[in-house]
């Protein structure tokens, strides 16, 4: 592999970190995808010849890091489709912001309608017309000297759900200028990091928690993990 690192991997479901800046499935850029980038992987490893079968079951934003799960089998992909839609997986991001959250901890309650054109999401604080309800918790986890590391938990999975709610409370992610920030990064990645995933194993039945390293070659990142780890150990 050479963008993607595996964290986990059986017969039935393949888990890796994501880059940031990398698309998890084609789109009209041409760009190469991960997902075939994984195809190539299993195949080189497993000798498979012709078509390699590989589900994808969940995206993450291009600018985003950290964890996607691909199926294996369809079976695998059936039934990890079915824990998403009944929220049987639990995912926690890493979010880095400038301005903290007036409360340590709390929870973000919004309604949201995407507009196709903008590729954005709207926010709003009541339910209007179109609109789907946004839910997510977050805890403010590490600051350092300029930032802060806030953890989120998302409760729902809408079109930009974590960068809008952040932004909707005054918190965009750094580099997130389509919400906010006031600058970008370079190479247009946002400090936004899907950490870790819970879930049962819909084929074995085992337990699955998987922790993503934040991306290293990203010094600031690295320094909050870190710090993170220092701190919480």
């Amino acid at each position: 592999m050479t963008s993607v690192s595996i964290l986990y991997e059986d017969n039935h479901l393949i888990i890796v970190n994501k880059p940031a800046g990398a698309l998890v499935q084609g789109d009209k850029t041409g760009d190469a995808p991960i997902s075939e980038e994984v195809k190539e992987y299993i195949k080189a490893k497993y000798n498979k010849p012709g078509e390699v079968f590989l589900g994808v079951i969940h995206r993450l934003d291009r600018p985003v890091s950290g964890i996607v799960i691909f199926a294996r089998t369809s079976k695998a992909l059936e039934r990890m489709n079915a824990l998403f839609k009944e929220k049987k997986v639990q995912k926690t991001y890493w979010a880095v912001v400038q301005n903290p959250p007036l409360e340590q901890q709390g929870t973000i309650k919004t309604y949201t309608i995407k507009d196709a054109e903008k590729l954005k999401a709207k926010t709003f604080s009541k339910e209007v017309n179109g609109s789907k309800l946004c839910i997510l918790d977050y805890q403010n986890i590490l600051s350092s000297e300029r930032y802060c590391l806030l953890e989120v938990l998302p409760h729902t999975g809408r079109y930009h759900q974590i960068r809008s709610q952040l932004s909707y409370i005054g918190s965009p992610i750094k580099g997130d200028i389509k919400y906010g920030y006031s600058r970008t990064n370079k190479g247009g990645f946002i400090y936004l990091h899907a950490r870790k995933i819970n879930f049962i194993h819909p084929v074995s039945k085992e337990t699955i928690n998987i922790t993503a390293p934040v991306p290293q070659q990203d010094k600031l990142w690295r320094d909050l993990e870190i710090l993170y780890e220092e701190q919480y150990k």
